[in-house]
């Protein structure tokens, strides 16, 4: 016969477990806690992600916005400032007058009081120069040394000139000077009286002068009176050329040297394009020549060269520089 199958015991110890008898139990609380707060913590960071990013680009956007209308602003405020600063021709109107007002600045120069007396026996036109107010002030200092020079248009040769007065713009001269004139050519004269501030180291500047036509004075009795000075006229003078000279004074022996160098690019004067020209150097004391030399010729040239000395006896009081050194063409028989 058949054996009987044996009795299923219980499982020995040393069996493992079969897994497919496991039974799968509920899931924790805390588990599924912390499966949907994580789930939430993540939506919650990629929708803030997302809103982040949209504020982002409307910010963008309007700071955009705003830039163009604070541009706009400061182009329509530059604008206007342009208006008032500079506004439209059309719109300027010119100011009303006021009647009896001067526009013109008139630059004041000062006033020359002078006298005038001809004398009929010798046939001389005495010019005095007496005093000057209010002269302008032409040195660094604020004031002048002026000096006035008077001569008789059209002849330019024969002039005068006043002492020179240091520092004033007030200066009393009291000088007077005579010019030898007849009385009928004296109509179409007119007598200039220029007063000038002298300068030591460079050209004497213009102060102001005073035109007067012979024809319009009364001589029949002598004449004294005051005129405004008026604007010197600039003439552009003819390049006549340079010379090269040199002046030396001893005060213990009163003696005064005048070395003519040489010259240089004169004038032409002959048919040929040259010259013959030779120095005169006038010593002048009170208006009046007292001494006269004259240096040698020197035939076709217009640079000449000539190193020749000439010495006066000046006494010390007397010295008071003024060069006048003509040139001329052919020689002065005087």
């Amino acid at each position: 016969m058949f054996p009987e199958p044996p009795t299923p015991g219980p499982p020995s110890p040393d069996t493992p477990p079969d897994s497919s008898r496991i039974s799968h139990g509920p899931v924790p609380p805390w588990a599924l806690a912390t499966i949907v707060l994580v789930s939430g913590l993540l939506l919650f960071s990629c929708c803030f992600c997302l809103y982040r990013k949209r504020c982002r680009r409307r910010t963008g956007k309007k700071s955009q916005a705003q830039a163009q209308v604070h541009l706009q602003e400061v182009k329509g405020l530059g604008q206007s400032y342009i208006d008032k600063v500079q506004p439209e021709v059309e719109e300027l109107e010119p100011a009303p007058s006021v009647p009896g007002q001067q526009v013109a600045d008139k630059h004041e120069l000062g006033r020359l009081q002078y006298s005038l007396d001809y004398d009929f026996q010798s046939g001389q036109l005495l010019v005095g120069i007496l005093q000057a107010e209010g002269l302008a002030a032409l040195d660094l200092g604020g004031s002048s040394d002026p000096y006035v020079l008077v001569y008789l248009l059209p002849d330019k040769r024969r002039r005068y000139e006043t002492k020179v007065h240091r520092q004033t713009l007030n200066p009393h001269f009291g000088e007077t000077f005579a010019f030898k004139v007849p009385y009928v050519e004296l109509g179409g004269r007119v007598l200039v009286m220029a007063v000038y501030d002298f300068d030591r180291f460079s050209r004497n500047d213009a102060i102001g002068e005073v035109r007067i036509p012979m024809s319009s004075v009364d001589l029949g009795r002598p004449v004294q009176a005051w005129r405004e000075l008026q604007a010197a006229p600039r003439e552009e003078q003819e390049k006549l050329g340079d010379i090269c000279f040199s002046l030396r004074y001893v005060p213990t022996a009163g003696k005064l040297t005048v070395i003519v160098l040489e010259a240089k690019n004169l004038k032409k004067m002959d048919v040929g394009g040259l010259s013959d020209p030779y120095v005169k150097v006038h010593l002048l004391q009170g208006g009046k020549k007292v001494r006269k030399k004259k240096t040698t010729i020197k035939k076709n040239t217009l640079n000449p060269y000539y190193n020749e000395a000439f010495s006066f006896e000046v006494p010390c009081d007397q010295v008071q520089v003024s060069s006048d050194l003509p040139f001329s063409k052919n020689p002065d028989p005087s």
